[in-house]
């Protein structure tokens, strides 16, 4: 079994380590995070024994796999610092979980001969005990190099990742994908629940109004593709409502009534796809 060093054992980190342990999938031999205390409660969390963690880089010692999970702007740094303790070498696979960045910040390991890889699992980890107990079926894309791929997609496929292979070259507008279908949803849904108190909507009530509507509408795009499951002044044509709403939108709130303008043109291309399809 192939030794597993993680580095950056947050939410992702902890989640991944956890089911390659249970799995059996690697040995997980060492966790390193900024504070020791961190490290001794990630290693609670994968079930693995307090000896695993690790105070720092200089008490680091030698593992075929590397996981950083640490934040984007530390990757290539902490990369530098295992090649500045000659911890890589030909025989190495390394891996980041940004879902970002390509394999190819990590430009350190590869001058040592080191596959390098990134694995980035499409998921909310708000509650990682959830989302480990629940791992089976979660899609991961991966990129990088040849040999790293042939260690690590057999790796997630055991631990029930769907595994979606993508080019470095495309991972930023990958990531997009997510940051649309999570991050900025979640921004757009304050941004009614805010309109409708805004309005005078007891907080509990705008809640209850927004849920439905948002659920449903997510249910038939899925269903049905996003162009079929446009409703709405738009869908209706009725651009007189649309050009009255956003400028109340705007008086009301700045940055709300730019969003509510954004949304127009796009709009508009699914509904001129919808009446398209209807004919």
């Amino acid at each position: 079994m192939k030794t597993l060093s993680i580095i950056g054992a947050g939410k992702v980190g902890k989640v991944f380590g956890r089911c390659f342990h249970q799995r059996s999938v690697f040995d997980i031999t060492q966790v390193l995070n900024r504070h020791m205390t961190s490290s001794l409660a990630a290693c609670q969390f994968i079930d693995v024994p307090a000896h695993v963690a690790v105070t720092g880089f200089t008490h680091l010692t030698p593992s075929d796999i590397w996981m950083l999970a640490v934040g984007d702007d530390q990757i290539a740094a902490v990369c530098d610092s295992l090649h500045q303790q000659n911890l890589l070498h030909a025989e190495s696979i390394i891996f980041h979980c940004s879902g970002s960045k390509p394999s190819t910040v990590l430009s350190t390991a590869m001058l040592r001969g080191a596959a390098v890889a990134s694995i980035h699992p499409v998921a909310s980890f708000a509650d990682p005990k959830h989302v480990a107990e629940n791992f089976e079926g979660t899609i991961c894309s991966i990129e990088g190099d040849p040999r790293a791929l042939a260690a690590l997609v057999p790796a997630l496929s055991t631990i029930g990742a769907r595994v979606a292979q993508i080019s470095a070259e495309s991972k930023l507008l990958y990531h997009a994908g997510s940051v649309f279908a999570s991050n900025y949803l979640v921004t757009l849904l304050d941004t009614a629940l805010r309109s409708y108190q805004a309005a005078g909507i007891p907080d509990e009530l705008a809640l209850a109004m927004a849920a439905p509507l948002a659920r449903q509408s997510m249910e038939n795009v899925f269903a049905m593709g996003a162009s079929s499951a446009l409703t709405g002044p738009i869908a209706r044509g009725d651009m007189k409502t649309v050009i009255q709403q956003q400028t109340v939108v705007a008086q009301w709130d700045t940055n709300a009534g730019a969003l509510y303008q954004a949304f127009v043109p796009p709009t508009q291309v699914l509904a001129a796809i919808k009446h398209h399809s209807e004919k």
